[in-house]
């Protein structure tokens, strides 16, 4: 099994010298992958010859060539590579004496490159089995790469180490599991070969550090597995002792009105996928029980998760109940007023915006109607948990981007109305929803199918440099499309807008930020949202919500400060056309910390549509689960693995849930 789908960008010459080819750091060569370098190395050497674009992004060197090593470093650095004292990422070199090393875009090696005086003595690449930009070949049942810690759920944690192959090299299915070594046996580990029939049994090893790695055919894994299994049942009759308040709250069951929640499906302006389907299903199944309801929606940005908001709200108000809706931005409730509005004033359904933009007059008639029960749905920011706010029938709360909000503003309703409905929609869960949403008390839909027409976003991590942000933002000009350029901290768009300026792309640009008067954020954004701007130099506040289907480029000043959910979210604000979307997360530091190198590289691994889910597991891997699960409970999770963890905490649950019914 490959380590990864790059295949060696080098060849031989008829006298068994090597050749190296090195490609330049912008948009239109990142996107082809290294694979198609490979298989064109032939046609790119001889188009080098007749056209100034291939002479001008591509350099191929050889031993034995005759160049000065200031003129190769020089020539490199042109290409948009950057000087590093230790080469570790894609778009890197660096030089010791007469030796260079440098990672090209378009290879899964480092080479060295060894001068003797003004000749190229030496050409040899090392391999990586995983590093930042190389995209890894993906196991699509197991999400696991060569090399990565799984857990068999008879033998324990072991490490994954491809597939076997038949003489002819094909590979035939069996997983290959590497486990410790007995004590007389130096180098020659316990190998595990597990049928694909048989692959069910294997799942990714989530966890907080380097886990311990046992003996096959010893007892100590079903020892841990069983002390975790006691441990874990304890907790889940802790867990279910606090759910089991609201579950003893009761209301009455939401009626269908069939015609109506279909002429409002109808007039929804694209179908609805097989996963929106399910999930409202399961909505309204909860809506149709006598206990409250408390979901999570789990889709990626852009998924349609709002759309099935609305549909539950309106089931809601035919019930004769108000909703409250919570975003955690003015511009996300905004956003969400106008669709809301647009959705569901045909049939007369009362919605107001609820945010700092309101003058004091408009307010007081707003909580005037919400009172009385004139008003249907309330839309606003945590506003909305304000002392004069008093609804006077609330029946549903849609928390939107959940993450955003603390423990105590989420539980205020709660404590309020026990029997309130919850939906929470969410692209990656926060650890603590994740928990309980995966451990089975919390129900958990998910929307994983990608809308018709949408495509990938191509995402890329690389060391920042002026060359290619300058073509990335080029490209997406020459096609009519948007850019958001993301500062980290608001004193620094100055600068960055300077630096915009210099590399005369010709962009309108326009800034946008938390610090800003609230109007002139919303008509910023409607200015963007107009065309008005090509390119809005940003904060995060960019991260919630957004829905602008021109913008297809995202570029990240300094991607090493982001949360994986966060940078996750970010990548979710582009490509929401029909347009193919490009994400460059660039960092400036000359060595990443180990935790920013694990961020970047699960951004890169989970990149696929629908990996929201996914991410948010990698985060709470991640950024442990010590606070989440308790001490106690996260040593669990770290012995056996949080995927197996959760799985036998939903297994305890269930025990639990069925000797409660039957006594």
């Amino acid at each position: 099994m490959q380590v990864s789908q790059f295949p060696v960008i080098i060849s031989k010459l008829g006298d068994g010298l090597n050749k190296l080819l090195i490609a330049a750091v912008t948009p239109s060569l990142l996107e082809k992958g290294a694979g198609w370098f490979t298989k064109n190395f032939s046609e790119i050497e001889k188009n080098r010859r007749k056209n100034p674009f291939w002479r001008r992004n591509v350099l191929i060197f050889e031993e034995g060539r005759k160049i000065k090593l200031s003129e190769f470093l020089r020539s490199i650095a042109e290409l948009g590579y950057t000087k590093v004292w230790e080469t570790e990422h894609r778009g890197e070199f660096s030089q010791r004496g007469g030796a260079v090393r440098i990672f090209p875009i378009n290879s899964d090696k480092i080479f060295a490159v060894e001068f003797e005086g003004n000749f190229i003595e030496r050409i040899t690449g090392k391999d990586f089995a995983f590093s930042l930009n190389v995209k890894p070949t993906v196991q699509k049942q197991n999400l696991f790469l060569v090399g990565d810690y799984v857990v068999h759920i008879d033998h324990g944690i072991g490490i994954f180490r491809g597939e076997t192959r038949l003489p002819d090299g094909q590979e035939n299915g069996d997983f290959i599991i590497e486990y410790a070594a007995p004590k007389n046996r130096l180098h020659a580990p316990d190998l595990l070969f597990v049928p694909k029939t048989q692959a069910k049994r294997i799942s990714p090893y989530l966890g907080f550090k380097k886990p311990e790695i046992h003996r096959l055919g010893t007892l100590v894994w079903n020892l841990t597995k069983k002390k975790a299994k006691e441990d874990i049942l304890a907790y889940a009759k802790e867990l279910l002792e606090i759910f089991a308040k609201r579950k003893i709250s009761a209301r009455l069951p939401y009626a269908a009105h069939h015609e109506l929640e279909d002429e409002l499906v109808a007039n929804f302006q694209y179908e609805y996928t097989l996963d929106q389907k399910k999930a409202v299903e399961e909505i309204f199944s909860d809506m149709s029980k006598d206990v409250p309801m408390d979901r999570v929606l789990v889709g990626d940005v852009g998924f349609g998760k709002t759309e099935l908001a609305v549909a539950a709200a309106f089931r809601a108000v035919l019930a004769g109940k108000q909703v409250a809706i919570m975003a955690p931005t003015t511009i996300l409730a905004d956003q969400h007023f106008e669709l809301f509005k647009k959705r569901l004033e045909l049939f007369g359904v009362n919605a107001a915006r609820f945010t700092r933009l309101e003058n004091s007059e408009k307010i007081k008639e707003i909580l005037k109607k919400i009172e009385d029960g004139r008003m249907d749905i309330v839309i606003g920011t945590h506003k909305i948990l304000g002392r004069g706010v008093n609804f006077k029938n609330l029946g549903l709360l849609i928390i939107d981007e959940e993450q955003k909000f603390g423990v105590a503003q989420k539980e205020k309703f709660k404590k309020e109305n026990p029997a309130l409905d919850i939906l929470t929609l969410s692209a990656t869960p926060i650890p603590r929803t994740l928990q309980l949403a995966l451990s089975g008390i919390r129900a958990i839909s998910e929307i994983s199918t990608p809308p018709e027409g949408r495509m990938k976003i191509e995402t890329f991590v690389l060391p920042k440099n002026k060359k290619l942000i300058k073509e990335a933002v080029s490209h997406e000009l020459k096609r009519k499309g948007q850019i958001y350029f993301l500062a980290n901290r608001i004193h620094k768009i100055p600068a960055l807008l300077e630096e915009i300026k210099i590399l005369k792309t010709g962009a309108n640009m326009g800034v946008l930020h938390g610090k800003m008067p609230e109007a002139k954020i919303i008509k910023t954004m409607h200015d963007f949202r107009e065309g008005n701007l090509d390119l809005l130099v940003s904060t995060t506040i960019i991260e919630n919500g957004l829905d602008l289907s021109n913008v297809n480029t995202l570029i990240v000043e300094d991607s090493t400060k982001l949360g994986l959910s966060q940078a996750h979210q970010l990548r979710g604000r582009i490509g929401r056309g029909d347009k193919e979307a490009f994400a460059y997360f660039l960092f400036t530091a000359q060595k990443l910390k180990e935790k920013a190198a694990e961020r970047l590289e699960a951004l890169e691994k989970y990149s696929w549509l629908g990996a929201g889910l996914e991410i948010a597991k990698k985060d709470l891997e991640i950024r442990g689960a010590g606070n989440i699960l308790g001490r106690a409970q996260s040593g669990i999770a770290f012995r056996i693995g949080l995927n197996l963890y959760f799985e036998l905490l939903e297994e305890a649950i269930g025990e639990l849930k069925r000797i409660d019914r039957n006594s």
